[in-house]
Formats: structure tokens, C-alpha cells, sequence
């Protein structure tokens, strides 16, 4: 045996007793350790010793110690591959310490969702997805919900991500140790290989706090594969992982290049990439499980999510050279489109909804047929929650949704189109005190009409879209609430002023069949609630107009029944002005 056999047996006894406990599972002791300080010298001599052997050609060609020495070769530099992707390059324990919290690994609760308008038609009530909202649940230490607050504010904050060292400083050494090996072998590509599968304890910490780890595993993700979790959760999550990880990429881009690595410079810009795409692609692989749902109730969720990542994209793409960014941008543009295009069916879905939802009466005013009936509340409600996100609706409606439905305001107009035509073929039901004529039944309806019609244009100037239906339509609206004031006074308040219309009769019995027709009308108006001012005020100012001055002028006419009416011309008026105050009146009676 020559020496240099010999040389190369030894080492190949090192590195065979590696790659056996490595085939076993046991754990495998490092070459360097978290202080860059060699632990494992034998280890690592033998991995140099069969490197020294490779550079000076110590053995022929085709022979058999030449395969021997290619196959510890091989092994040596899987040994420096399972060293690299161990070694702690980058660290988050800093971001911890300064922002007081640990981030927690694992699962945790999850609070319910709030709960959606009366008609569990699932839309939120109230705002928008924000950063706030997510706080609890990203935390699983003690702490007040303030300082939760805060600290994610501050991860937000790109200036917070500047004043961190992120990249462990011992690992430069180690870095530059592995890769010189590496090129001496003449194994770059492995390395680069292993690139792919580099750990980022940064950027892992953000993904497994918003339990993601399931995208790692997977090639396609979907919310129904996560029972725990509602989409409502997994989208806020995935909103702010997606912010936290635009931040986190820019901020290490930056720091790992402003670093000397040595014989790993040559390498740095693929390994960013590397780790940057890695997580990139883990993001929209969750985001494209969403990509197949129509459901009008996360519409509102998805729609945040597509702006959340039509807003990071850009900052993203930034990071990759030419090169590398026609693959993520392509990746980008495509889950865009597809979650564009379930939005649509979403919207067209939407607008389906509320054409044929079947709605049954509430109690209240609504079960008394005049309040404000829960699909027009659905609508308006999604009107509201959809407004903020003009722009991204604009760009994705543009393309068609079908309905002419083109952006934001035509949109709105096709809602609050296909609800009208929704209400007229709603007959409301009459309360007790009503009786089954077609004029009683026929105020009722018109009554109803406004006050939906009324809702809808103030709820429409309170969501900021009224300037997008077009200058005429608050004109507009505001005659068709007029009209159906005007039928509603005709149809409840004429027949009263009519009974002083009748010729030939003795005028006490006119004034008493004018009282009787007054006190029914009056009987069945009182409860009802307007809960709108304006169109609480309109509507007893018509019915004043209609019949307190044909009273006044018939007592005026008849002055000896001013002693002997029930009610005088003031007193009529004051019973009108107290009209639709609902259970308040009723209160208001008790207390007199």
C-alpha cells in the first residue's frame, strides 16, 4: 500500500463512519459550532485530506483507487453540504429581545370570526383586514395588548429591520470555509443545489409563527384542508407574513451583500435568491389555494389578499437579478390573474345573491313591513367594505365580470339596481292593527320603499361611492324617495282628508267620520319607526301638508263645530309630527 492509499484509507474510515451514522438517523456531531470553532478536527481533516488527494492526482486513472477516492470525494462533500445547511446564518433572537416578545412555534387558538350581517350571508360588518386585528394571534406569550401592538408595528417598520444585525456573524467564517472547499472540489453546482434548501431562521420564524409550514410540504394549498383554521385567519395571516417577509428580504439583501464572505462571495447573490424565491413561492402557493373559491363570502378576504400581493410584488422582484426574476414574476402575474378571476365569479356571484335571496322579515319595524329589510343592509354593507379598495377593483373588474360591471361605481349601480328590483316584488307583511285594505296595504309598501331607498343613498354618501354613480344619481334618488313619500301619503292620509270632502252630509257627522278615519290612520302609523330623520321629517311633513289644512279650512268654514270637534287644526299637526318613533312612542305615552 502506498502512502497516499494509505492516506486515503484513513480517511475514508473517518468519513465512512460519518455517512454511516448518517444513514442511521443519529445525530451527526458539527465540524464547527455556533462560535465557528472547529469540534470535529478529524472530521474535517479527513474531508481535506481526500480534497489534497483530488488537487495533486495521487492516483491513476481508471483505477481502483481512483474510484475509491471519488466515492470518499463524494462523501466528503455531502459532509460539507449537511454542514451548510445547519449552519445558523441568519438569527432572529435579536428581534425577540429588542420587540419583547417570543414568537411562538406550534399551534395556537384561534378567536372566532365576527359574525356577519342577519343574513349569515358572511361579509364582515365592520373595517378591513388590518394588523391590528391580528395581534393575538401571533403571540403566544404573556403581554398587553398594546405592547403585541407595538411590536408588530415595529416589524413593519423598515427601519426597525435596519438597526438588526440579522446575519449571524460567525457563520462568515464558516461560510467562507465551506465554499472554498467546495470550489476546490470542483462541486459548485451541489452547493448551489443546496441553495434550495437553505434554512432562514429569519424568514422561517415569520412563516411557522403564521402557520404556514404546511406550504413547505405541499405543492398546492387550500383553506378547506385546515379545519382549525377559518379563511378569514389563514388570509389575515397570510397578509401579514406577506408584509413581514417583503420587509425582512429587503433589509437581509442588503445586509448580506454589505458583508465579505470570502471564497462565498462568488455565491452570495444565488443564495439570496435562493432563499428569497424559497419563500416567495411558499406565499403563493398558499395564496393560490384560494384561487379556486367563488364564494361571494370571502370576497372582501381574497380581494385583500390580491392587493397585498400586487402591492409587495414589486418591492419582491426587486430583489432578484435579470436573470432570476422572469420565473417569480411570472409566478406573481399568474396566481394574480387566477385570484382576479375568482373574484370576478365572487362579484358575479354577489350580484346573484342579492337578485334572489329569500329573506324572511325580522322583528321590529322591519316585521312591521316600513323598516329596513336585511338584504338591503347585506348590500350596502358590501357596498361599504368593498369601497376602500377602489383601485384594485377597477384594475380586476375591467376585464369583465359580466352585468357590464367594469369598475367600482358600475358595479355599486348593478347592486343597488338588482335590490330595488328585489324589494318591489316584496310584499310586507301588515302588523295587526292593519287591516287587510289595499290602500292600508298599499302605504305599507311605499312606506317600506322609502325607507330602504332612503338607507341606501345614505349609506352610499357614508361609504364614499355616491360620486361614482354619476352626477344625476343623488337627483335621482332623491325624487324616488320623494315619489314614494308622496304615494305613501297618498295612499295612507287622502282617504282622511277625503271624508271632508262629502257633500251633503251634516257637517258633525263629516267631523266625526273625518275623527274616526284620523284616529285609525293615526292607530296604525304611530308605531312605526323611521329610524332616518330626513325621511322621518319628510314623511310627517307630507302627511301634515295633506291633511291639516283641509281641516283647518273646513272648521273654518263650519265655526260652530270648533267646540264640538275632538281634535283642533294644532293638535292634529302635533299627533303627526310625533309619527314613527316606533317603541319610543309607546314609551313616550306610558311616561304622559
Amino acid at each position: 500500500m502506498t502512502r497516499a492509499e494509505y492516506r486515503l484509507a484513513v480517511a475514508e474510515q473517518v468519513l465512512l463512519g460519518w455517512h454511516c451514522a448518517r444513514s442511521s438517523g443519529a445525530d451527526l456531531a458539527s465540524i464547527w459550532d455556533s462560535d465557528a470553532t472547529c469540534t470535529n478536527e478529524s472530521l474535517l481533516s479527513a474531508v481535506d485530506e481526500v480534497l489534497l488527494l483530488a488537487e495533486i492526482h495521487a492516483f491513476p486513472m481508471a483505477s481502483a483507487a481512483r474510484r475509491s477516492m471519488q466515492d470518499a470525494l463524494d462523501v466528503a462533500v455531502s459532509c460539507l453540504m449537511e454542514e451548510f445547511l445547519r449552519l445558523k446564518v441568519w438569527d432572529a433572537s435579536q428581534m425577540e429581545v429588542r420587540l419583547g416578545v417570543r414568537f411562538a412555534v406550534g399551534k395556537f387558538s384561534m378567536p372566532a370570526a365576527d359574525s356577519g350581517v342577519s343574513l349569515s350571508l358572511a361579509f364582515p360588518t365592520t373595517g378591513s383586514i388590518s394588523t391590528a386585528s391580528t395581534i393575538d394571534e401571533l403571540y403566544a406569550s404573556g403581554g398587553s395588548q398594546s405592547s403585541r401592538v407595538g411590536a408588530v408595528t415595529m416589524l413593519l417598520d423598515g427601519e426597525f429591520f435596519d438597526e438588526l444585525d440579522l446575519i449571524s456573524p460567525a457563520s462568515l467564517s464558516v461560510l467562507h470555509q465551506i465554499a472554498l472547499r467546495v470550489i476546490r472540489a470542483g462541486y459548485t453546482k451541489e452547493l448551489l443545489h443546496a441553495f434550495t434548501n437553505a434554512p432562514c431562521d429569519v424568514l422561517d420564524r415569520f412563516l411557522t409563527i403564521l402557520q404556514m409550514e404546511c406550504a413547505f410540504e405541499t405543492d398546492h394549498v387550500s383553506f378547506e384542508d385546515a379545519e382549525w383554521w377559518t379563511a378569514e385567519d389563514m388570509i389575515k395571516r397570510w397578509i401579514l407574513a406577506t408584509k413581514l417577509v417583503a420587509k425582512a428580504l429587503a433589509v437581509m439583501q442588503r445586509q448580506l451583500q454589505a458583508q465579505s464572505c470570502g471564497a462565498f462571495d462568488r455565491f452570495k447573490n444565488d443564495y439570496f435568491m435562493a432563499i428569497a424565491k424559497n419563500s416567495i413561492f411558499v406565499l403563493l402557493r398558499f395564496a393560490n389555494g384560494f384561487t379556486t373559491t367563488e364564494a361571494p363570502d370571502k370576497l372582501v378576504y381574497v380581494l385583500e389578499m390580491y392587493e397585498a400581493l400586487s402591492n409587495a410584488a414589486p418591492g419582491l422582484l426587486l430583489l432578484f437579478t435579470e436573470q432570476r426574476v422572469e420565473l417569480v414574476s411570472r409566478q406573481v402575474e399568474v396566481v394574480l390573474a387566477k385570484l382576479a378571476r375568482a373574484l370576478r365569479a365572487m362579484i358575479g356571484g354577489l350580484i346573484a345573491r342579492i337578485r334572489t335571496a329569500d329573506c324572511p322579515q325580522t322583528t321590529g319595524s322591519a316585521a312591521r313591513g316600513v323598516g329596513v329589510h336585511p338584504l338591503t343592509r347585506y348590500a350596502m354593507t358590501c357596498v361599504e367594505l368593498l369601497s376602500p379598495h377602489r383601485a384594485a377593483l377597477d384594475l380586476i373588474l375591467a376585464n369583465g365580470a359580466g352585468e357590464s360591471v367594469t369598475s367600482l361605481g358600475s358595479l355599486v349601480a348593478v347592486l343597488v339596481t338588482s335590490l330595488e328590483r328585489h324589494l318591489e316584488e316584496i310584499n310586507p307583511e301588515l302588523s295587526n292593527d292593519d287591516d287587510d285594505a289595499a290602500a292600508a296595504a298599499a302605504a305599507s309598501r311605499h312606506l317600506f320603499l322609502a325607507t330602504n331607498a332612503s338607507y341606501v343613498a345614505r349609506r352610499a354618501v357614508d361609504a364614499g361611492v355616491e360620486p361614482l354613480l354619476g352626477d344625476g344619481w343623488a337627483a335621482r334618488r332623491g325624487s324616488l324617495i320623494a315619489r314614494y313619500v308622496a304615494s305613501y301619503v297618498e295612499a295612507c292620509w287622502a282617504p282622511v282628508a277625503a271624508c271632508l270632502e262629502t257633500a251633503g252630509r251634516k257637517p258633525v257627522k263629516v267631523a266625526a267620520k273625518f275623527s274616526s278615519a284620523f284616529d285609525e290612520a293615526y292607530e296604525s302609523q304611530v308605531h312605526r319607526e323611521i329610524p332616518d330623520p330626513a325621511l322621518r321629517d319628510a314623511l310627517r311633513k307630507a302627511a301634515s301638508e295633506m291633511v291639516v289644512p283641509a281641516y283647518s279650512a273646513y272648521l273654518q268654514n263650519h265655526p260652530k263645530l270648533q267646540k264640538n270637534v275632538r281634535h283642533t287644526a294644532g293638535e292634529l299637526d302635533r299627533l303627526l309630527w310625533e309619527l314613527f318613533e316606533g317603541e319610543a312612542a309607546e314609551r313616550n305615552k306610558l311616561l304622559l
